[in-house]
């Protein structure tokens, strides 16, 4: 399917990131004159998840087949009554809808990727063309499915050397040897909250209870000593690598927590620190950007000038570029670049579903 327009599109993009903090949707339309893509957004949204389903998504990898299906669907018709109401809220018609879905499962080196959040629900419940499950056609064809957003950053923020987002996990891109280079850095919040839920918080305001902790050496060494960090692109990392690699090794130390946190916040820096370096600007954003600590060690350990840009792309970026995304696999153009996740080609991923006249 191709959506008919001459230079411009409206799209809803929705991103659910694997900290848990909230389902992100955003109205945008994209331009495309003269072979150069620009963008205006409409409106913008962040929805915190109930307890109900921050335990249902949370608990998601543990279900039985049978029951994973269901949350499926599920989740994908309470995407499509969120989508239905903001764009009413908002006043906007969208040509189409683009959904990340939530990721249960991430493993390309088994080759298969999950995220839960059926795109035929989505379309039956809007009455909206869907492109969802973007991250598995590149998992099949032997890539990594993921970074998926480097695509965005190339077309959208060309202007900036290094796109660094700070999420459940910190990823980069940026051009070298005019190919995109892309990739996961290490775990930020997922780790981060962790530890601050541990201390009945939601999240480490300002960096305030990491910033009482003292770095222990002994323990940093051993998360900078871990295999990932000696692999060399394209690589990913999900939930289960935090569970069975990192994890176990933060649980050998018998530091304080608020000691764990402050090594955490150095070894996030240290890394993000190693992977960028030299002249040019670095836009950051994500949730990790309005951690006040966190951005001090990481300017700490960086030569490369930061950017933090206005709060709508801080917090909606990734929503946006799936949102572009979406218009890419409508118009069948390349949305998926082998040189990030190591596919044999580029390709243009994510499944497109036509709404049907259901009733929901």
């Amino acid at each position: 399917m191709k959506l008919e327009f001459k230079n411009k599109i409206k799209a809803v993009g929705l991103m659910s990131g694997t900290s848990l903090d909230g389902l992100d949707l955003i109205a945008v339309e994209f331009h495309l004159t003269n072979g150069k893509w620009t963008f205006n957004i409409d409106a913008s949204e962040t929805i915190s998840y109930s307890k109900e389903w921050t335990e249902k998504l949370k608990n998601a990898p543990s279900l039985t087949r049978e029951k994973l299906i269901v949350l499926d669907s599920e989740y994908g018709r309470f995407l499509g009554h969120e989508i239905n109401r903001f764009i009413k809220v908002n006043n906007f018609t969208p040509d189409l809808i683009a959904s990340h879905g939530h990721t249960v499962f991430h493993q390309p080196h088994k080759h298969f990727t999950f995220q839960v959040g059926n795109g035929a629900d989505i379309a039956a419940v809007t009455q909206i063309a869907a492109v969802a499950d973007f991250r598995t056609g590149d998992v099949v064809l032997g890539g990594q499915g993921a970074p998926l957003v480097p695509v965005g950053d190339r077309l959208l923020f060309s202007e900036y050397h290094y796109c660094l987002n700070l999420g459940g996990f910190a990823n980069i891109s940026f051009e070298k040897n005019k190919k995109r280079i892309a990739f996961d850095i290490c775990p930020v919040n997922m780790i981060l909250n962790y530890f601050a839920e541990k201390q009945g918080l939601e999240f480490d305001t300002d960096g305030e209870m990491g910033r009482k902790g003292k770095v222990d050496n002994q323990l940093l060494q051993k998360l900078n000593q871990l295999d990932f960090y000696h692999i060399k692109p394209p690589k990913s990392l999900g939930r289960e690598w935090v569970e069975t690699i990192f994890m176990p090794v933060m649980n050998t130390s018998e530091i304080t927590e608020e000691d764990k946190m402050r090594t955490v916040y150095e070894h996030v820096a240290q890394q993000i620190g190693k992977t960028t370096s030299g002249k040019g600007e670095m836009l950051i954003t994500g949730g990790g950007t309005f951690n006040t600590f966190l951005m001090e060690r990481i300017s700490h350990f960086t030569s490369t000038k930061i950017i933090i840009p206005a709060k709508e792309i801080i917090n909606f970026k990734e929503a946006l570029i799936f949102a572009f995304l979406g218009v890419l696999r409508i118009k069948g153009q390349n949305n998926c670049l082998s040189s990030v996740t190591g596919a044999p080609r580029d390709h243009s991923s994510g499944v497109i579903y036509n709404p049907l006249n259901t009733n929901s």
